[in-house]
C-alpha cells in the first residue's frame, strides 16, 4: 500500500468531520464496533491509470462515488457528499499517485470503505462511521494476453436474491461467495457463475463481475433485477459496444438456454466485466457435471475489440467520446 490513506468521521452530532490525507498506518477500533458484528460496511473499486505522456487518468469515480452512496442507503448507513470523496481523494493521490506503476497494462488501485464503528451490541444502524481511501500498485491482470478460463456454474448454494442486498457492494455479498469459489477452484476453474437466488434458473453474476455473452453482433446481458450490482465496467462496455455498432440486450437469461446455445454454436462468445480484468474471456461453462465450450477457445473479435476500447480510453490511447476520464 502506498505512504498515505484519506480518512473522515461521522457522527450524528457532527456529521462528517475531521477530514484528512495522514500516513497509512492502523485504525484503533472498540471491539464491539458494530461493524465486527452486525457487517455495516460498503466499498468501492476503481483505478488511477498512467498514460504514455505521464499523464494520470481517473475512470468514471463520479460515478463510484455515487453508488458507494446507493450501497450506504440499502445498508442504512450515512450518505457521504460526492464532492468530499473527490476532494480526499484528489488529495491523497497529489501525494501517492507516482506509485502508479509505469508497465502497461498496470495501475493504482483504489479502495474507498467506509465502516460502522458504534461501540454497541444490538442490531440498528450505527450512529457513527469512518470513511476512508487507501491506494495500491497493482500488476497487469492479463501478462501474458488474454487467456479465457473455464467457468463452474453454481447451482447448489447463492450469492444473494432479489430484494436482498446484491445490489449493494457490501462486504457481505463476497463473503456468501467464498465457499463456492474455494470449490470451484479445487475443481480447477478460475470462476463461479451464480444463478438467481429464486428459481436458480437464471444467470446473475459470475465471481466479481457482471456476466455478458456475444451472439453474432448481439451483446446480451443478465438485466438488474436486484440481486446483481450495477457494475460501471458493465454499463461503459454496453455504452461502447452500442457505439461500435452492436446490438445490446438486458434480460433474463436461462442457464440451460445458453448451455444449449454454446452447444448449438448460436453462442459465440461470453466474458465477465469488472474493474480489475475489465473483460475476463470464458471459453467454457462446466453445469451438472458436464463442460460445455464456447468458441474456439480463444478471445473473440468482439470480446478484443471491447477490451481494447475500453482499455484504450482508460489509458488515453483512444478518444473519450463519453468524457469518462478525468485526469489527476
Amino acid at each position: 500500500f502506498t505512504d498515505h490513506m484519506f480518512v473522515v468521521d461521522y457522527s450524528v452530532e457532527k456529521g462528517w468531520h475531521d477530514a484528512k490525507v495522514m500516513p497509512y498506518g492502523k485504525f484503533e477500533i472498540d471491539p464491539s464496533a458494530m461493524v465486527l458484528h452486525y457487517g455495516q460496511e460498503i466499498f468501492e473499486g476503481m483505478k488511477c491509470y498512467r498514460t504514455e505522456n505521464n499523464e494520470f487518468n481517473l475512470f468514471r469515480p463520479l460515478d463510484n462515488f455515487n453508488r458507494l452512496n446507493k450501497s450506504a442507503e440499502r445498508i442504512c448507513m450515512a450518505n457521504i457528499p460526492v464532492e468530499l470523496c473527490m476532494d480526499g481523494l484528489i488529495a491523497l493521490l497529489s501525494l501517492d499517485k507516482e506509485w502508479t506503476p509505469h508497465t502497461p497494462g498496470t495501475s493504482l488501485y483504489i479502495r474507498p470503505t467506509m465502516i460502522a464503528t458504534d461501540p454497541f451490541l444490538g442490531v440498528k444502524a450505527s450512529q457513527t462511521y469512518k470513511f476512508y481511501i487507501i491506494l495500491s500498485p497493482v500488476g497487469a491482470y492479463y501478462a501474458e494476453g488474454l487467456a479465457p478460463v473455464e467457468i463452474f456454474v453454481e447451482d447448489e448454494y447463492v450469492r444473494a436474491v432479489r430484494g436482498g442486498i446484491g445490489t449493494a457492494k457490501t462486504g457481505g455479498n463476497y463473503a456468501a461467495s467464498i465457499l463456492a469459489g474455494a470449490y470451484a477452484s479445487k475443481k480447477g476453474f478460475a470462476q463461479v457463475m451464480w444463478l438467481d437466488g429464486v428459481e436458480q434458473k437464471y444467470v446473475d453474476e459470475v465471481g466479481s463481475m457482471n456476466m455478458m455473452f456475444v451472439y453474432g453482433d448481439t451483446v446480451v446481458t443478465p438485466a438488474l433485477n436486484g440481486s446483481i450490482l450495477p457494475g460501471i465496467t458493465r454499463d461503459s462496455i454496453l455504452k461502447i459496444a452500442k457505439d461500435l455498432g452492436y446490438s445490446v440486450e438486458e434480460k433474463s437469461i436461462a442457464i440451460d438456454d445458453v448451455i444449449k446455445d454454446a452447444e448449438s454454436g448460436k453462442l459465440t462468445e461470453a466474458f465477465g466485466t469488472g474493474t480489475a480484468a475489465v473483460i475476463s474471456p470464458v471459453s467454457g461453462l462446466h453445469y451438472k457435471n458436464k463442460t460445455t465450450k464456447i468458441g474456439d477457445g480463444t478471445i473473440g473479435k468482439v470480446s478484443q475489440q471491447l477490451y481494447d476500447t475500453l482499455t484504450g480510453i482508460q489509458y488515453g490511447k483512444v478518444e473519450d467520446k463519453f468524457n469518462w476520464i478525468l485526469k489527476v
